[in-house]
């Protein structure tokens, strides 16, 4: 298969690319790109990526560092089978595509990643869990968004995997997962995860 990899920020885009490149007979074709962080730039980016390969792609794996729940340990690999926006500010029901909880393949049943615009801190991950009713999640900028535009466009399957970066109920901050993110750079582990779909 060829699989379009995702990766939102430079610092991923370079670990994913050298792990892709480490990697000894690879079971799939890996196809890198950075989508920039946030909604926007990563729909954009996935849409011109599959638009404009060289060989039809089969699959997207989005994947990076990510903000998890209590219960969550940095450096855990977890791969959600929901993705849902947290931000979009619309009565429930009235747009059923911004806010319907849309199915990614081959993740862990009942784990859902939640996509907005911002850094999540303590509070806002607290007031997600009870809007939401839920107990355990990640926290991203990028997957519910590359779901939509891939789902839309081209209907192939979207795999999601991140890497716990932070935890903020457990007093974690920004800086934490900048600091985490500096010191783990070997993202091996995404290839062999992909390597068995």
């Amino acid at each position: 298969m060829n699989i379009l990899i995702i990766a939102p920020t430079e610092r991923e885009f370079h670990n994913m690319s050298a792990a892709v490149d480490a990697a000894t007979s690879p079971r799939h074709r890996y196809i890198v790109a950075c989508s920039g962080i946030g909604k926007a730039a990563s729909a954009a980016t996935v849409t011109y990526a599959i638009a404009t390969a060289e060989a039809p792609i089969d699959a997207v794996a989005v994947i990076g560092f990510a903000a998890g729940t209590l219960g969550y340990q940095q450096g855990e690999i977890v791969c959600p089978s929901v993705a849902q926006y947290h931000d979009c500010d619309v009565p429930e029901g009235f747009i059923p595509e911004l806010t319907n909880p849309i199915a990614l393949k081959g993740g862990t049943e009942g784990v859902t990643v939640f996509t907005g615009d911002s850094f999540v801190n303590a509070d806002i991950v607290r007031d997600i869990k009870e809007h939401f009713g839920v107990e355990h999640a990640i926290f991203d900028m990028e997957i519910t968004s590359i779901a939509i535009a891939v789902k839309r466009c081209f209907n192939i399957p979207v795999f999601a995997m991140k890497m716990i970066s932070d935890v903020p109920e457990a007093g974690h901050t920004e800086f934490s997962y900048d600091e985490f993110a500096d010191s783990h750079s070997d993202f091996s582990a995404f290839v062999d995860i992909l390597d068995k779909i």
